[in-house]
C-alpha cells in the first residue's frame, strides 16, 4: 500500500481542541492533518476578550487560536479546508471522506465542537439579525440606550449580560431554573449589577415587532404556566440576546459512535469513544465544563493516546506514514546543531515569530514599528501596484480616512498610490477629480476603492471598497484585500479557485459591519477575495455606525449583514460569519 497519502491521525475540526491535538501529535513527529470546513479557530474566535486562559493576561479568541495554529504548523501539522462527508472506521486504516477527496489514517479525532442553541420561540427565526442576536460583542452597540432581554443562566449569559450594560439602558435576564447554573462568582456580577433585573423560572415564548424593531415579548412562568406581556418601560424597541447553551456538532458520527441523550459523544477519561481508534475532544464531548481551557486539555490528552494507537497500527500493518521533515521546528533544530560545538547536544531553539514587545508610536503616527514592519512585508509581496481612490466630503471622518490611507501608502515603497476623487471624471492638476454638477454624489462617503492599473494606465476599480475608515477589526481584512487585488493574493484550494472563476453572472455584495465585531473581518475578506478573483463580483463594506440610513433600510440589528444582488435574481439578505466556501454558496457559485 502506498503510504504517500497516509496519515497517523486526521483531526476533524480546527478549534482549540483540534489545534492542540495537532500541535502535540506533530511535536511527537507523527503525521497529522487538521480538517476544518469553516474557519480555523472555532467558536472562541467571536469572543473579543479572553481573560481566564492560564498564562495569558488578556487576549482575543481570534488571537489565541491564531497562535495555536501557528504553533501546530511550526511543528509540522498539516491543514485542509474541506467538509468531512463520511467516515469508514473499520480496520486499522480508516477512511475520512471529504469534499476534497478521501483521506486514509490510523486514528481519527473528532473535534467539531458545538453551535449556539436556537430556542425556537415565536419570531426567533423571523427576527434573527433584526432584533434577535447571539453575540453581545458584535451586536451590543445596536441597542445603545434601549432595553434588552438576555435568555439563559449559564456562564455566557451571566458574563454577556454584564457586558451589555455598557450599551443597554436596562438588561432583563430570563432564567428557566431557580438560579444561575454557572459558578456563584460569575453569577454575582450579574446579580449585583444595578442595570440588570433577573426573572427566575421564566422563559420566552415569543416576540413581535412593530415600527423600527421588536416591540413586545410574551413571557411564561415555568412554575405556574401563566403568560404575560412584557414591554420596555419607554414602550420603545428592544433586543433579545440568546445564550442558552450549545448544540453538539455530532451529526457526522451519529450511528457510528455512542452518544448520550443530548447528542454529546460519550468517551472515557482519555477521549476514547466506543469505536477503536476514534477519539473525541472539546465541546462535543460529554463533560461538565465547556471552556477553551478544557478543550485544549481534551486535545492534549487525546493526542497522547492517539500517538500510542498510531504506533500500534503502524507496527501491525508495517505501514509508516511520511514524517514531517521541513517544518520550522526541524529547520531550527538543524541550524542549532550546525552551530553547536563538537561533542555537545544543542537544546531546541524556541519558535518565535515576532518581537515580544510592541514598539511605541511616534506622535502623530497611526502605526507602531511592529505594524509598520508587518505592512512592509505584506506590501513587498504584492505582484503589482494598486491605487487607492478616495471619495471624500468635508467631514472629519473623511480627513481621518485620508490620513489613514496616506500613512499606509507611505509604507508601501511605491506599491500603493493614492488619489482623491469627488466623482468619476478627469483628475485636475492637484490629483482631484473635476466636479461635474450633473453627476450625483455617491450616497456613502468617505470611501476608499482599491483600483488596479487599466490598459490605459489609469486606475480601474477592482470591486473592493470600504466606506468609512477600515481600522479596528477591519484593518487586517483591508490590508489583505489590497494584497489580494494586487495579483497573487492569498492562495485558495483549487476547487474554490475554480468556483470563483466560474461565476458567470454579475454579483454585487454589500457588507454591513462594525469595527468592534470579531466575525465581520473574515466575512469581508471572504467576499473581497472572491471579488479580487472575478471581475463580475463587487464587494463593498460599510462601517454601519456611520451610515444609519443603510441600517434602517435593511432593518439591521446584527452584523455582519450580507446583502447579495445577483443579476436577474431577487435580492438576498443573510447574517453571520462566512468563509470563502460559504460565501460562494450564498452567491450561487
Amino acid at each position: 500500500m502506498d503510504t504517500k497519502d497516509l496519515y497517523d491521525v486526521v483531526v476533524i475540526g480546527g478549534g482549540p481542541a483540534g489545534l492542540t491535538a495537532g500541535l502535540y501529535l506533530a511535536r511527537a513527529r507523527y503525521r497529522v492533518l487538521i480538517v476544518e470546513k469553516d474557519d480555523f479557530g472555532g467558536q472562541i474566535t467571536i469572543t473579543d476578550e479572553v481573560v481566564n486562559y492560564p498564562g495569558v493576561g488578556v487576549t482575543s479568541g481570534k488571537a489565541l487560536t491564531a497562535t495555536m495554529r501557528r504553533q501546530a504548523a511550526d511543528f509540522g501539522a498539516e491543514f485542509l479546508s474541506a467538509e468531512v462527508t463520511g467516515l469508514d472506521l473499520d480496520g486499522d486504516v480508516k477512511t475520512v471522506r471529504t469534499t476534497r477527496g478521501d483521506l486514509r489514517c490510523f486514528g481519527v479525532l473528532v473535534a467539531t465542537g458545538a453551535s449556539p442553541r436556537k430556542l425556537g420561540f415565536a419570531g426567533e427565526a423571523e427576527y434573527a439579525g433584526r432584533g434577535v442576536a447571539y453575540c453581545a460583542t458584535c451586536d451590543g452597540e445596536f441597542f445603545t440606550g434601549r432595553e434588552v432581554l438576555v435568555i439563559g443562566g449559564g456562564f455566557a449569559a451571566a458574563e454577556e449580560a454584564v457586558f451589555l450594560t455598557k450599551y443597554a439602558s436596562k438588561v432583563t435576564m430570563l432564567i428557566r431554573e431557580e438560579d444561575f447554573t454557572c459558578d456563584a462568582s460569575v453569577a454575582a456580577g450579574a446579580k449585583s449589577n444595578p442595570k440588570i433585573e433577573i426573572h427566575y423560572e421564566t422563559v420566552l415564548d415569543g416576540v413581535s415587532a412593530g415600527s423600527g424593531g421588536l416591540r413586545e415579548a410574551t413571557l411564561r412562568s415555568v412554575a405556574t404556566g401563566e403568560t404575560r406581556t412584557w414591554k420596555p418601560a419607554d414602550d420603545g424597541t428592544f433586543g433579545v440576546f440568546v445564550f442558552a447553551g450549545y448544540v453538539p456538532a455530532t451529526a457526522l458520527v451519529r450511528g457510528l459512535v455512542e452518544l448520550d441523550e443530548q447528542g454529546y459523544v460519550v468517551t472515557d477519561q482519555f477521549g476514547r469513544t466506543s469505536v477503536d481508534g476514534v477519539y473525541a475532544a472539546g465541546d462535543l464531548r460529554q463533560k461538565h465544563l465547556r471552556q477553551v481551557v478544557t478543550a485544549t486539555a481534551d486535545g492534549a490528552i487525546a493526542a497522547v493516546e492517539l500517538e500510542r494507537h498510531a504506533k500500534e497500527c503502524s507496527e501491525r500493518t508495517g505501514l509508516v506514514p511520511p514524517r514531517p521533515t521541513q517544518s520550522v521546528y526541524e529547520q531550527q533544530e538543524a541550524a542549532a546543531a550546525a552551530q553547536a560545538p563538537a561533542g555537545t547536544t544543542p537544546s531546541p531553539a524556541p519558535v518565535k515569530r515576532s518581537a515580544d514587545k510592541a514598539a511605541a508610536k511616534k506622535p502623530g503616527e497611526l502605526f507602531n514599528d511592529n505594524v509598520k514592519a508587518q505592512l512592509s512585508m505584506v506590501f513587498g509581496k504584492m505582484a503589482r501596484s494598486v491605487t487607492l481612490l478616495l471619495e471624500l466630503d468635508d467631514t472629519p471622518l473623511s480627513r481621518e480616512l485620508e490620513g489613514f490611507v496616506g500613512q499606509m501608502a507611505a509604507l508601501s515603497d511605491g506599491k500603493i498610490a493614492v488619489r482623491v476623487s469627488d466623482v468619476a471624471g478627469e483628475l485636475d492638476g492637484d490629483g482631484r477629480t473635476v466636479f461635474d454638477a450633473s453627476v450625483p454624489l455617491p450616497p456613502a462617503r468617505p470611501c476608499v476603492r482599491v483600483c488596479a492599473a487599466g490598459e490605459d494606465g489609469e486606475p480601474k476599480p477592482t470591486g473592493l471598497a470600504f466606506h468609512g475608515v477600515p481600522s479596528g477589526h477591519e484593518f487586517n481584512s483591508f490590508v489583505l484585500g489590497i494584497y489580494n487585488a494586487s495579483g497573487l493574493g492569498q492562495q485558495l484550494d483549487a476547487d474554490l479557485d475554480a468556483r470563483i472563476a466560474g461565476l458567470d453572472k454579475s454579483v454585487d455584495v454589500t457588507l454591513l459591519v462594525s469595527l468592534t465585531c470579531t466575525m465581520c473581518p473574515d466575512t469581508v475578506l471572504a467576499a473581497q477575495r472572491i471579488a479580487a478573483g472575478n471581475p463580475r463580483v463587487t464587494a463593498e463594506a460599510y462601517d454601519i455606525s456611520h451610515f444609519p440610513e443603510l441600517k434602517e433600510h435593511y432593518g439591521v440589528m446584527s452584523v455582519p449583514c450580507i446583502v447579495i444582488d445577483r443579476e436577474g435574481e431577487p435580492q438576498r439578505i443573510e447574517f453571520g460569519k462566512k468563509s470563502v466556501a460559504q460565501m460562494l454558496d450564498l452567491i450561487g457559485a
